[in-house]
């Protein structure tokens, strides 16, 4: 057997992981992404920064500052105790809350990207034909915008996957429950089991590559005016 039955855990656990951060900021980034392509306030920016600082910030300090947060004495831990959740940190959800932090940009600056190239007059046409906003923005942007879901979609699936400083510094190192294949191949390494590491990363380069060639193969090609 090429992988041993850490090595699948860990890589049935990352899946998971991955899916669901994907599918959380689909929901949660999607009308970010629309607020900041459309409006004109003065603070665009200063939010749109905020949303970008996880691809500046070294892993390790927003790990931190997360683990702060959410532990017993961050407000988030304050709230989640009281609610009678318990704590997050060195558990699953808690690496989903980190990894819907760490993955923000790469869902909202795809779709950010492909609302702007829309333009004006689609969404004037639709509303000349009486459509709400909320029609125009379901029949009309987000048709228009379908690649770009697709690349932020995949995009951010694909760096969840890739993650490990914070997941590590939030999540620790607990089989089953936290350690993901990154943390699994640092883990092999650490004991010298250099074969195994090179197997579990050798499997994680071909996901990789087949999930940005599915991508690229999806992508529409733009069509020539004659």
């Amino acid at each position: 057997m090429l992988l041993t039955d850490a090595d699948l855990q860990a890589i049935w656990l990352t899946v998971r992981l991955a899916g669901l951060v994907t599918l959380i900021l689909l929901l949660v980034g999607t009308p970010i992404a629309w607020w900041l392509a459309r409006t004109k306030v003065w603070w665009k920016g200063p939010v749109g920064a905020v949303v970008a600082l996880p691809l500046v910030l070294p892993p390790s300090v927003l790990g931190f500052y997360l683990l702060l947060a959410m532990g017993p004495n961050g407000p988030f831990g304050f709230m989640t105790q009281t609610l009678g959740i318990g704590l997050l940190p060195f558990t699953f959800w808690g690496l989903v809350i980190a990894s819907v932090v760490y993955s923000l940009p790469f869902m909202v600056q795809p779709l950010q990207n492909a609302f702007e190239a829309l333009g004006e007059r689609p969404l004037e046409v639709a509303a000349t034909l009486r459509a709400s906003p909320l029609d125009a923005f379901f029949t009309v942007a987000v048709p228009l915008a379908l690649p770009g879901f697709l690349s932020a979609c995949v995009l951010t699936f694909a760096h969840t996957v890739g993650e490990f400083g914070v997941v590590l510094m939030i999540g620790g190192n607990i089989p089953g429950v936290t350690r993901v294949a990154s943390v699994q191949i640092y883990d092999h390494v650490e004991a010298m089991q250099y074969m195994d590491a090179h197997r579990l990363s050798a499997v994680m380069v071909v996901f990789s590559f087949l999930v940005l060639l599915a991508l690229y193969l999806w992508r529409p090609k733009p069509q020539q005016r004659g």
